[in-house]
């Protein structure tokens, strides 16, 4: 029963990670966005896949931690993107003296 409600709090952060993916890419900026957090989240996410391995408690939980890693980390990479895209167009508002 125990693995049941991790399965469903995992599946709870799992529904909220397409729709910050869909806001970063149609977004085009990384404002808003914290790098520490995502970072933290990762990290997370990490530790429960650690956990479940060292402990042998391999079940199908584990998928849904995996899947939500790489959303996580997918938002990561779009954050970068974003940062670069932000960068991109600071630079072409600053005029450039000759």
């Amino acid at each position: 029963m125990g693995d049941f409600f991790e399965m469903l709090m995992v599946l709870a952060f799992g529904f909220a990670w397409p729709t910050s993916i869909i806001k970063s890419w149609k977004a085009r900026t990384a404002k808003g966005k914290s790098l520490s957090f995502l970072i933290i989240i990762i990290v997370g996410y990490i530790c429960g896949i650690t956990s479940k391995l060292i402990t042998n408690r391999i079940n199908y939980v584990l998928i849904f931690y995996i899947i939500n890693l790489v959303m996580v980390s997918f938002d990561l990479v779009l954050y970068f993107r974003n940062v670069r895209l932000d960068r991109e167009r600071e630079a072409a508002e600053i005029p450039h003296m000759v």
